[in-house]
């Protein structure tokens, strides 16, 4: 006797076949690797399927450097984006990291760019011919934003996200959406309709979420410049796990109006509103996002967004003051982290950087608490009902953690408002010392380095941020190496359950513990803070220290 199928299956299986359907058959991969090959990044040079010349483009340039080909007419458009919609096949049919595919749409939109060029027409913007994925939460006309819920499968958008908007204006080209965690509160980007997808760069370890997908892709090549949004950390989560630069601003900077969350209008104003930003290759690459949406002027098209047109900060790097924050108080980091927290600061003194050491922990440890309870305000309510509805049921990480609950009371959300305003006011004076003003400060974007699925421990060194309103964003440095297996987390009392947990992945071992061993290869990186609404302060010190630890490499090389 065969069980009946739940509501959701039948569902899956039209979508993961619609999914398919839009991949030419001539851009399939003729065999998978197999379960002892763990590193993904030399597949789509070494299996046929790409050009020489669509190699060059997907991985010889960064989008500022297409850009300009493209406006100096030694590249197309439509061999552009031809390059990427083939390389972003290639990437999903490894990672898993696609949901929404329109490369029909996206070629007929590069030939119709190259025709607008070879008219004698101006570019219609700085992203003209510049292929641009978008996580899976962005409204696309006549496609899907079904952030991996049998509900809202089959139900294109009828508008585009005033993002989308912006970026069509500004003469992007868009070619897929990205895959996300069910519920967009997961930190390992798994949902029932689209699958798991998978890191790269290591196949064992999380590829991170909500905005993995759009991670692993950039990883890969398939994209150069993407779009994520973070409301936890989940741009900077994904950029840390798969090796990329992605940066959060302050929510009303960049337009997030038009979004699918599975949440009920006005649901942030209650909460923690989200952000919506780039994930790339390069800081000048996320540069020019910023200054190509705000050409858009998207606060004419979005209430929430204030009036700033991108005015980029020119500073020397011997002018910045860096601060250097090594602990929340709530989750101790990692020996590895703690040191390549020293060899960033290191780097940046040999640049001739101010580097001013900050314990701020009595501030810091009190953000993660309040920002969970901040999280919790709706009780989830939105989303049980749409997963409810299909009788889909909570993918098994979120299975243990994740429960209908009742909304809170007005009063108790006026507190935990009142006490994040507090806690803002009270932040402000960290940003000076006796010394003059400090224009950022690193600090680690996990206490551990990138763990495997699903063991992702807590969220302090981003959500913090959220709360705060602050634009963050991460650095790569260098890859984990078999140096950074030695070292052990202090013999002190545990912090509370999540440096409990924090602790186990620390350890040697097998069974319960953890091997170290599975960290080899995979990206350590730092995070980048600046006060509110200071994106370019932020992007300009990226670059700095992008560009310190990078001369410390050329250097390195040459000895």
């Amino acid at each position: 006797m065969t069980m009946p199928e739940d509501k959701w299956q039948p569902v899956a299986q039209r979508k993961k076949e619609e999914q398919h359907g839009r991949i030419p058959s001539e851009w399939r991969l003729s065999s998978l690797p197999t379960p002892d090959v763990t590193n993904y990044m030399d597949i789509p040079r070494k299996c046929g399927l790409l050009t020489a010349a669509e190699l060059s483009i997907s991985e010889q340039y960064d989008a500022v450097a297409l850009a300009k080909a493209i406006r100096g007419k030694k590249l197309k458009c439509i061999d552009v984006t031809t390059s990427f919609c083939k390389r972003a096949a290639i990437a999903h049919q490894l990672t898993n990291c696609l949901t929404e595919i329109f490369f029909d749409d996206a070629l007929k939109r590069a030939s119709e760019l190259d025709a607008h060029l070879a008219s004698g027409k101006a570019p219609l913007g700085p992203l003209h011919g510049i292929p641009v994925s978008l996580k899976d939460t962005f409204k696309v006309r006549g496609h899907d934003a079904s952030i991996g819920l049998a509900a809202l499968c089959f139900n294109p958008a009828t508008e585009n996200s005033v993002l989308v908007d912006c970026l069509l204006n500004a003469g992007a080209v868009l070619y897929c959406k990205t895959n996300i965690p069910q519920t967009l509160m997961a930190l390992d980007s798994h949902n029932n309709i689209f699958g798991r997808t998978i890191n790269p760069l290591n196949t064992a370890l999380t590829a991170g979420g909500s905005s993995g997908g759009e991670g692993a892709l950039i990883a890969m090549r398939g994209s150069i410049l993407g779009v994520g949004t973070d409301v936890g950390g989940s741009i900077r989560i994904p950029a840390m796990c798969n090796g990329t630069f992605g940066i959060k601003p302050s929510w009303e900077r960049i337009p997030y109006a038009g979004q699918e969350g599975g949440a009920l209008p006005g649901a942030s104003k209650i909460g923690l509103p989200a952000s919506a930003g780039p994930l790339a290759h390069s800081m000048r690459d996320i540069e020019l996002f910023f200054s190509a949406v705000s050409a858009q002027h998207p606060w004419t098209r979005d209430p929430d967004v204030v009036p700033s047109p991108w005015s980029p900060t020119i500073a020397s790097s011997k002018q910045l003051r860096i601060g250097i924050v090594r602990r929340d108080g709530v989750i101790d980091p990692h020996p590895p982290i703690l040191r390549i927290i020293d060899e960033v600061k290191t780097k940046l003194q040999s640049a001739g950087m101010q580097v001013v050491e900050m314990d701020i922990t009595p501030l810091f440890s009190q953000c993660q608490s309040l920002a969970n309870a901040l999280f919790g305000v709706e009780g989830a309510n939105a989303m049980f009902d749409l997963l409810e509805s299909f009788d889909e049921p909570l993918s098994p990480w979120l299975s243990t953690r994740l429960r209908r609950k009742k909304p809170m009371p007005l009063t108790k959300v006026q507190h935990l408002h009142g006490e994040r305003e507090e806690l803002r006011k009270a932040f402000l004076k960290i940003w000076k010392d006796e010394h003059g003003e400090i224009d950022a400060f690193i600090c680690p974007v996990a206490p551990h380095p990138v763990p495997p699925m699903d063991r992702y421990n807590g969220v302090s060194y981003t959500s913090s941020f959220v709360l705060l309103d602050y634009p963050a964003g991460v650095v790569p440095v260098r890859m984990f190496g078999r140096r950074d297996m030695q070292g052990e987390l202090a013999e002190t009392d545990s912090l509370g359950n999540w440096d409990m947990a924090n602790r186990e992945l620390c350890k040697w071992g097998s069974g319960t513990c953890f091997d170290r061993e599975m960290y080899l290869g995979s990206p350590l990186c730092v995070q980048v803070i600046t006060p509110t609404l200071q994106e370019e302060k932020l992007v300009a010190a990226m670059t700095s220290i992008d560009n310190a630890l990078k001369k410390d490499h050329q250097v390195s090389a040459k000895l």
